[in-house]
């Protein structure tokens, strides 16, 4: 599987589109270059919520690793969206070209770091890397299976996937996730949300037994995408994704002017909800050359 980022991750195929080396390579070579800005620590989580789920093609008793490659340095916290996917037994591979910064290479990284990162001066040179990065990742997964034990689960769908996620009581700063558990229940469950136009996620952790949350400190009028992914010892269900924007902070109402003298007036209003601070402003009219 294959996505590419900028400021917004688009997953070029999924791991199930292709079943043939001709195939994958075909699509490389039919591949276009995304520039752009360089946020990371989103791809990383778009990784993580659309294409390492089984609807993509990742099997659960597979091993999962993640390849980075980025010529930049991450614009958004790639470290904290990194180890996300580390704690769910995800390995990372980080590959800088050019630009990158090899000690965000060496954050993002599984260790051990002198197989899991390189960093080579321009893209030519990554041909350089293919041989040995290739078998390192092929010992790797077999290092890893090995480890395994017999008895990664295999249920899919309802059993390991909630469902009806609800969004309520929504306001300037806050909303409420809440939905219905799978069959069978699952370690932890991991909601992830951020602005739909670009930023850094932000994530809460929630026991298994959990099934609402409250999300809080939100910026107001703005669209987040939320997702509700549930965690498992060896394997992340299909999660929840859900959209909703804030709403405007409230503003007061019903402004009155009272107590008129020849160089003094009252003011009254109808309090805004949430409202710490007024600032007033006075001047005269038309011209207001006095404030």
């Amino acid at each position: 599987g294959l996505s590419q980022y900028s400021s917004d991750p688009h997953t070029e195929w999924d791991l199930s589109a292709y079943s043939t080396r001709e195939q994958v390579l075909e699509a490389v070579r039919n591949l276009r270059y995304k520039g752009g800005n360089t946020f990371t620590g989103l791809a990383l989580t778009h990784v993580l919520e659309q294409n390492l789920k089984p609807d993509a093609g990742a099997r659960l008793e597979a091993e999962k690793l993640v390849i980075l490659l980025t010529d930049g340095k991450s614009q958004d916290d790639a470290n904290l969206a990194a180890q996300t996917l580390k704690n769910l037994g995800i390995e990372i591979f980080a590959i800088g070209v050019k630009n990158a910064d090899e000690a965000e290479l060496r954050q993002v990284a599984s260790e051990p770091l002198e197989l899991t990162v390189y960093n080579v001066l321009d893209f030519p040179l990554l041909s350089s890397l293919v041989g040995k990065l290739t078998r390192v990742l092929c010992s790797r997964i077999k290092e890893r299976s090995h480890k395994e034990s017999t008895d990664t689960p295999v249920n899919t769908g309802s059993q390991l996937s909630p469902t009806d996620l609800k969004i309520s009581a929504v306001t300037s700063k806050s909303m409420h996730l809440a939905w219905s558990p799978p069959l069978r229940p699952p370690k932890k469950y991991r909601v992830v949300y951020y602005p739909s136009k670009g930023g850094t996620p932000r994530e809460v952790v929630l026991e298994g037994a959990v099934s609402s949350v409250q999300l809080s400190n939100l910026t107001s009028q703005t669209e987040y995408l939320v997702s509700v992914i549930p965690v498992y010892d060896s394997a992340l269900g299909d999660g929840l994704r859900g959209v909703t924007s804030t709403l405007p902070l409230s503003s007061p109402r019903s402004l009155r002017v009272s107590e008129l003298s020849h160089n003094s007036l009252r003011l009254s209003w109808k309090a805004a909800q949430g409202a710490t601070h007024y600032l007033v402003l006075c001047s005269a009219a038309p011209d207001g050359a006095e404030d």
